[in-house]
This record gives structure tokens, C-alpha cells and sequence, in this order.
């Protein structure tokens, strides 16, 4: 079976179970028995299979829920405050609901390069705001390229340069990040994927365009699980 099958397949028996687009819903069948493997499963389709928070125990259904319900507000908040990004609800690896914001490379970086643009520089200060009024969530920098080969390169020579393009444009949206106020307890990880997990297809300049992109990903910290199992969490 193709990897293309399998995920249909793996996305078809989610459906079965919750609607993606409804994080309560999302929350509560994430603290069933098989919601850690359907978190698995999703986070691994949104190619980010390694965020979450590191937690000793499983997640019971309301915590989920309210998570589910917390992570609307932020995705709500982040909408609103982000004219050139993209801000969507996926899973992350503990099966709970969270915020993955994608800004377009050709927004924030010139080609083939990692200097922030004066455009990304007035985003990310919007972008710090929504993170310091949620200093609950913990927040994963994934950068990205498209498959493109750089001059006088072979394909293994591009790919590593890639690699370390977008390593350096992850580090980038995190030392502007850093220097508006947002600390590393906060900004857990900052990593760069190069070609790997692309959302289009790399045969058109579109769909190059759209892999060339960072993700920023805020997801539930262990103080807002801890606050959600003690009903804490608003």
C-alpha cells in the first residue's frame, strides 16, 4: 500500500470517530484508549510528529476537551492579529489539540536567503504578542525549502544546503522572536527539515512557493495539561 493510501486510510478512521475541525471534540477523543495512536497518526500527517509536552500519564477526556477549547481561543487570537499567515487546528504527538501558524518564505525570507524581510519583522511583532498573552503554550520553529538544486551542486550537496537554509531560517523567526520578549522557556525547539514534508507539489512554481514556508507550532505545555487535569484552565 502506498504511503498516500495508508494516510487516506489512517484520515478516514479519524473521521469516523471527530470532525478535525471541532477541537472539543478533537480533546475528548484524544483521552480515550486509542486516541494516543490516532495523535500519532495525525501528528505525523502534519509533519510534526515530535511536538508536544512531555507528559508521565495519559490525558483523560475532559482534559482534552478543555484543551480543545483553550487551543480556539489562541487559533482565534492569532487569526486575527496575522494578515500573512496561515493558522490552523492539527494534533500533536500527545493527541491534543494545537495551533500551527505557517508564514510563506516569500513573505519572510529573499530568495535564498535567511534575512528576515521588513514585512516579517511587523509580523512576528504581532505574532509575540499572541505568544505573551499565552505563555501556556509551548512553541516548536519548524523551517522548510523547497526541493530546488543549488549552482555547480549535486542532488546530495543541495539537499544538505537546503537543510541548512532552513535550519538558519528557523533560527531567524526564533532570534527576532527572542528579541521582542519571548524567552526559550517558551520556544522549545527551532529546526530545520530542508525538503522534507512538503505540503505541495514541487513539479509547479506554486506548489514550490508553498513548501517554502516556516511553521510555528503552539501546543500545550505541561503547566496547562497540569492546569486542565485540575480544571483549572480557562
Amino acid at each position: 500500500m502506498t504511503k498516500a493510501k495508508v494516510a487516506t486510510a489512517f484520515v478516514g478512521a479519524a473521521m469516523i470517530f471527530s470532525s478535525c475541525s471541532t477541537a472539543t471534540g478533537n480533546g475528548a477523543l484524544i483521552g480515550t484508549g486509542g486516541g494516543a495512536l490516532l495523535g500519532a497518526i495525525v501528528g505525523k500527517l502534519a509533519g510534526n510528529t515530535a511536538v508536544g509536552a512531555a507528559v508521565g500519564a495519559a490525558v483523560g477526556a475532559g482534559t482534552g476537551a478543555i484543551i480543545g477549547k483553550h487551543m480556539d481561543k489562541v487559533k482565534a487570537e492569532a487569526a486575527a492579529k496575522l494578515q500573512n499567515a496561515n493558522v490552523d487546528q492539527v494534533t500533536d504527538a500527545n493527541g491534543l489539540p494545537c495551533v500551527k501558524v505557517t508564514f510563506n518564505s516569500g513573505i519572510l525570507f529573499g530568495s535564498g536567503n535567511a534575512t528576515l524581510s521588513s514585512t516579517a519583522a511587523s509580523e512576528l511583532t504581532n505574532f509575540a504578542t499572541v505568544l505573551k498573552n499565552n505563555t501556556d503554550c509551548s512553541v516548536a520553529i519548524q523551517g522548510y525549502t523547497d526541493n530546488d538544486p543549488w549552482k555547480g551542486s549535486t542532488a546530495e550537496q543541495s539537499a544538505k544546503k537546503n537543510l541548512d537554509l532552513s535550519q538558519k531560517r528557523a533560527d531567524a523567526v526564533k532570534s527576532k522572536l527572542n528579541s521582542l520578549g519571548i524567552t526559550n522557556n517558551q520556544i522549545k525547539s527551532s529546526t530545520g527539515f530542508g525538503e522534507a514534508n512538503p505540503v505541495a507539489d514541487n513539479s509547479s512554481a506554486e506548489g514550490k512557493a508553498q513548501n517554502r514556508r516556516v511553521e510555528v507550532y503552539l501546543y500545550a505545555s505541561e503547566a496547562m495539561i497540569n492546569a486542565a487535569n485540575e480544571g483549572k484552565l480557562q
